[in-house]
């Protein structure tokens, strides 16, 4: 009587082993007759590699040298259960018992034949067949399974594992796994049943999975994964939470496979319910002590707005911390809502109470084999011994997340020792943090530019973050070393070091080049979630480069008519006021110091200075509430900033500046934009300021026109049809409105979004030198007008535009085409505006 299949080159199939497994058991209970005496002694027969005495142990009397049936049977149940025979056979002689057995082959090697998308080695790792062990039927079809079901967590659900048992001499086998891999089943359909709030196409772009399309390779959430399916009902839900929907409940995900699209249909069944205002907060406290109208600052649910849960939560939880800082340790926040249909609107009362005063007995760190437990640990703002909060623990969650450190980070709390301790659990699992990028990109503005870097943001496992990056391009070259230690001395401010050695060169709208080299430390504060604080210290050495073509000017009249080279005013004030625009009217035109391009007086004065030092204190003050920082579609970002030179070194200025944008969804997934701008300069010490410290504006301020090509400009060679050189201002604007709209008719997952916006904004106020006597340049009796010659008019720059946005593979791209409305005189309108770039 045989338990199991031998197949000597064919399939084995699960549900066959099973049911022959488990009918040659029963029948050989069945079949055994009632023993006529009791059996006193045990024969094996059969067994090569398990040893008799082992086989013998399954049967044990309960009395002394003696088995009865009861003991026979239950000493071949955990023989069969062992896996190691596939026959066994049981026979009776008078008092004696014979076991014959045949042993189950030993697996030779293991091999996988068809997988093409998941290598062996991540197969091996998964199955418990092993080489050199005991070949186990019911093992092998569970093998099968596991190897399937890597496959589908890949989204191949046309996976077939087929396993094969080649028999060789001396009761050896190979196990072989015969995978057809199949096709990815992807997502072929996403519908919305009962949303009439929000189109479906709005509830598309909520979750994470999407439709399967022609851009579908360039990500993995096209591909059919039923827990991310559950993750979407959940973002479903806080959505419709977020907007005022109270009651709404996402009934079900229902899925289906169509096996003629070859892929599954996703229907998501909602009950929208009403949508809810607040009509009124009241604050109580249970605790005699706590003033609970204390905590309405930190609310942020108003009343007459949508009713927001995500906003609720944000409030109890600042509430149940500032409790605790107060000395309130064990205080819940509890806030209820009581619904008014009628009117559509929601009573929110916040509800201080002594809450049960749990301790925390440890923190258990699993899953981080690379980050130190430090690193984690730190991201708490409480410890063992402390008492037990919710919400501080939320927020440790959220902190870790947001390092980037994890793919997933769990904290739960489980029973400790006593009924008043718990235990946190943080069950992480760690990613890669180390980059490696090659960049490229292109822009109007700036030229062709490539970039070299290579950073790590959890360097040596203690939460540091390092970065090298090499620059190299058409007019901008450089390289940058940056150093972050997030916990300075164990305190929550993050120190941050920079190096950095930059080369700009002369473009097409800019005579000069600049070399710059320096150093800077700064510190970051979290004063909030939303608020937070930069002190930096810069100092850097610049210096002008700039070619003998645009530096050629000899107004000395004491020289030989050849080396003499006046300029425009010399020759129309000096030599007999000839036209020097009319070739004709002058033979001195050819030796005009402008006629071949001269560049601005103060960009000559500043080569005439050297290498220049910079040393500046400044802060940033940041103010920052969206929703997203790489794709915001709604909240305020708002950043200040002033830095003051003059700490040492060789110039001395305040520079003050603002810059606020202001997100908002507005209907069928349009998102305006306000964006608000304005700075000034001033100058300390009585040096003035130089033309290189003032504000350059151009497309960052008013599309429409080219880089530095707005403000006060050089006028002096203005006749002679050249632009010069922008000396830019102290003092600028800009006010910007935008819509920005995805198309209805594309994926998302192409990634692209068009744009209409008005720019309106000014530049001015020069204050940079307007003379230089040192090589007798401005008025000196050789030249009593060769002074410098610019525009500063105040004028507003306005313009209209459309533009592409698009987060292509290759790198986030942007196109704007703007026309200019009104403009300066002298200004440079550049209507068409390309950027862009990659990393790979």
């Amino acid at each position: 009587m045989k338990l199991g299949v031998s197949m000597r080159g064919g399939a084995l199939a699960a549900p066959i082993v099973f049911a022959v497994s488990v009918a040659t058991l029963a029948a050989v209970l069945v079949s055994w007759p009632a023993f006529s005496q009791a059996l006193v002694s045990i024969a094996v027969e059969g067994n090569r590699r398990v040893e008799a005495e082992t086989i013998r142990s399954y049967f044990k009397p309960r009395s002394e040298g003696r088995l009865n049936q009861a003991e026979v049977d239950d000493g071949l149940k955990a023989l069969v259960e062992t896996g190691l025979f596939q026959d066994v056979k049981i026979n009776q002689t008078g008092s004696r018992l014979v076991v014959t057995v045949v042993e189950n082959p030993v697996i030779g090697r293991i091999a996988f034949e068809g997988n093409k998308k998941v290598k062996d080695d991540q197969l091996s790792a998964e199955i418990q067949s092993k080489p050199r062990g005991t070949l186990s039927r019911p093992m092998v079809q569970s093998d099968a399974q596991r190897i399937a079901e890597i496959y589908r967590r890949s989204g191949r659900y046309d996976v077939r594992v087929n396993p094969e048992i080649i028999e060789q001499p001396n009761n050896r086998v190979n196990l072989v796994f015969a995978i057809t891999e199949g096709s990815k089943t992807g997502v072929k359909s996403i519908e919305f049943i009962g949303n009439n709030a929000y189109s479906s196409y709005r509830l598309r772009d909520v979750i994470k999975t999407r439709e399967s399309n022609l851009l579908s390779f360039l990500g993995g959430n096209d591909l059919y994964d039923p827990d991310r399916i559950e993750a979407d009902r959940d973002l479903i839900r806080r959505f419709y939470l977020k907007n005022g929907y109270a009651d709404v409940q996402v009934v079900a995900a229902l899925t289906e496979y169509d096996p003629e699209k070859k892929g599954f249909l996703i229907t998501f069944k909602i009950d929208e319910g009403h949508q809810y205002r607040v009509a009124s907060v009241d604050f109580k406290s249970d605790i005699a002590t706590l003033d609970a109208n204390s905590l309405r600052k930190l609310s942020r649910i108003n009343v007459g707005s949508l009713y927001n849960a995500e906003a609720l939560e944000k409030s109890v939880e600042e509430m149940q911390i500032e409790a605790s800082r107060r000395g309130y340790a064990f205080a819940m926040v509890r806030p209820r809502g009581d619904r008014n249909f009628e009117t559509s609107t929601v009573s929110i009362v916040f509800t201080v109470q002594e809450g049960p005063r749990n301790y925390i007995e440890r923190i258990d760190i699993r899953g981080n084999s690379r980050t130190r437990d430090y690193v984690i640990r730190r991201e708490f703002d409480m410890s063992e011994g402390d008492a037990y909060n919710r919400a501080l623990v939320d927020r440790a969650e959220r902190r870790l997340n947001n390092l980037d450190f994890f793919k997933s980070v769990k904290i739960t709390a489980e029973p400790g020792s006593s009924s008043d301790r718990v235990v946190l659990v943080v069950n992480l699992e760690e990613k890669s943090t180390g980059d490696f990028s090659v960049s490229g990109g292109y822009s109007t503005s700036d030229g062709a530019l490539a970039e070299v870097s290579i950073s790590e943001r959890n360097f040596l496992g203690r939460g540091l973050y390092a970065k090298a990056a090499v620059t190299y391009g058409q007019y901008s070259r450089g390289l940058t070393l940056s150093y972050v230690e997030p916990y300075l001395l164990d305190y929550r401010v993050a120190l941050g070091l920079d190096a950095f050695y930059k080369e700009q060169l002369a473009t097409s709208t800019t005579s000069y080049g600049t070399k710059t080299i320096g150093f800077s430390p700064r510190l970051g504060f979290s004063l909030r979630e939303d608020l937070s604080l930069q002190l930096r210290y810069s100092i850097y050495q610049q210096q002008i480069t700039l070619t003998d073509t645009y530096n050629n000017c000899n107004n000395s009249a004491s020289n030989s008519l050849l080396a003499f080279n006046p300029t425009p005013a010399y020759i129309s004030s000096v030599l007999g006021g000839v036209d020097p625009t009319n070739s004709s009217s002058s033979s001195y035109y050819g030796y005009g110091c402008y006629a071949d391009g001269e560049s601005a007086l103060p960009v000559r004065k500043e080569l005439g200075n050297g290498a220049v030092w910079t040393s500046a204190i400044g802060y940033n003050l940041i103010y920052n509430t969206l929703d997203n920082n790489k794709n915001p579609t709604d909240g305020l970002l708002i950043d200040f900033k002033q830095d003051y030179a003059g700490v040492g070194g060789d110039v001395k200025y305040l520079k003050t500046a603002i810059d606020a944008k202001y997100y908002t969804p507005l209907v069928a997934n349009i998102v305006g934009l306000i964006h608000g701008q304005a700075g000034i300069l001033n100058s300390f010490g009585g040096d003035g300021v130089r033309m290189l410290d003032h504000f350059q504006m151009g497309p960052n301020l008013v599309r429409g026109f080219a880089s530095n090509g707005i403000g006060p400009r050089d006028l002096t060679y203005y006749n002679l049809g050249a632009t010069g050189d922008s000396l830019g201002g102290t003092k600028y604007w800009g006010a910007s409105a935008e819509l920005q709209m995805p198309f209805w008719f594309l994926p998302k997952e192409v990634g692209l979004k068009g744009s209409v916006y008005a720019d309106a904004g000014s530049l001015w106020d020069y204050k940079g030198p307007t003379s230089w006597t040192a090589t007798g340049e401005v008025n000196s009796p050789a030249c009593p007008k060769c002074g410098l010659q610019y525009d500063d008019g105040n004028q507003i720059r306005t313009s209209v535009g459309i533009g592409l946005i698009w987060a292509s593979p290759f790198g986030p791209l942007r196109f704007d085409y703007a026309v200019p409305l009104t403009k300066g005189k002298y200004d440079v309108v550049q209507e068409f505006k390309f950027g862009g770039g990659t990393s790979f």
